[in-house]
């Protein structure tokens, strides 16, 4: 017997990720605290206690926010840190990996750089700090490995190093907007012209 049940469901699916996508839109301009489920309803054109048929509260939508977007990034990070690649490689790909993932979820990495010290005081966004501990470990160890191989140069501060890539990159998220003249790559290939004639070793 026909069923519609399986386009029901997309188009649910398809409804929640467009409130997700206000909602992080909304958190990122006003910043936590100061958004409240009405301001969210508000914006996504609906009625307060409709937005709670799909998410119990504003914590539910604000982690489910970020998993997505920390689960995507892994992802990236994790396919460029099992390639192989040479530390500069490693570092190029990292770089362009972050950027992408500006391009896909601008919002949520507003989001992640403004409350995420706030956030991980509480249990259910502990996993902000398991992320941060990956993140450190991946970008550290690539400069060590750089340095050792004689990629990058001897006297470099591979943590120094490390926060100014880190923060040089992610702030590009109070910029940055998707659909501009240029590209992710194109802008992360700037970026890395910047960085690595600054840290790669002389020829």
């Amino acid at each position: 017997m026909p069923t519609n049940k399986k386009p029901q469901v997309t188009a649910a699916a398809a409804r929640r990720g467009e409130l997700l996508s206000t909602a992080a839109e909304v958190f990122a301009e006003h910043g936590y605290n100061a958004t409240t489920v009405r301001r969210i309803a508000d914006h996504a054109g609906m009625l307060a206690g409709s937005l709670y048929y799909h998410f119990d509260s504003k914590e539910s939508m604000l982690e489910e926010i970020l998993r997505t977007f920390l689960d995507e990034l892994w992802d990236g990070y994790d396919t460029v840190l099992a390639a192989g690649r040479g530390p500069r490689e490693t570092l190029e790909a990292l770089v362009i990996e972050s950027f992408r993932e500006i391009d896909r979820h601008r919002a949520a990495v507003a989001i992640y750089q403004k409350e995420s010290k706030q956030l991980v005081a509480q249990d259910r966004f502990a996993f902000l700090a398991d992320s941060q501990r990956r993140f450190e470990k991946a970008w550290l160890g690539t400069l060590e490995r750089g340095v050792a191989e004689h990629v990058f140069r001897a006297d470099l501060d591979v943590r120094l190093t490390y926060r100014f890539v880190r923060d040089t990159v992610w702030v590009a998220a109070s910029w940055y907007r998707p659909g501009g003249q240029h590209s992710p790559e194109e802008i992360a290939r700037q970026y890395l012209s910047m960085v690595l004639d600054g840290i790669a070793v002389r020829e």
